[in-house]
């Protein structure tokens, strides 16, 4: 019964791990950006593809595009690993 709990213990400490480290990428990038928006100005302001889009526009796309990357691997690695991780647990539990 412990060598169960502590397996469970392991499963979720790792679903945290993962879902923390792509929550930090995440929040990271966003506040990265606002904080550029706020302080580098000029920076992100920098016109570029000839004069017509700026710096920001880029990096603002880039932000939003990230989320459903971030969902995407999160869903990869959770169908790949953690849910065989589960229902091998169960399936010992049953029997």
């Amino acid at each position: 019964m412990a060598e169960r709990d502590d397996e469970l213990r392991r499963l979720i400490r790792r679903r945290w791990q993962v879902g923390g480290a792509l929550t930090a990428v995440m929040m990271l990038a966003y506040f990265g950006f606002i904080l550029l928006v706020a302080f580098a100005k000029p920076f992100v302001g920098t016109l570029i593809l000839g004069g017509r889009v700026s710096v920001g526009i880029v990096m603002g796309a880039c932000v939003i595009v990230l989320a459903p990357i971030l969902t995407a691997i999160y869903v990869r690695w959770a169908n790949r690993r953690h849910d065989v991780a589960v229902a091998s647990v169960r399936a010992r539990l049953k029997s």
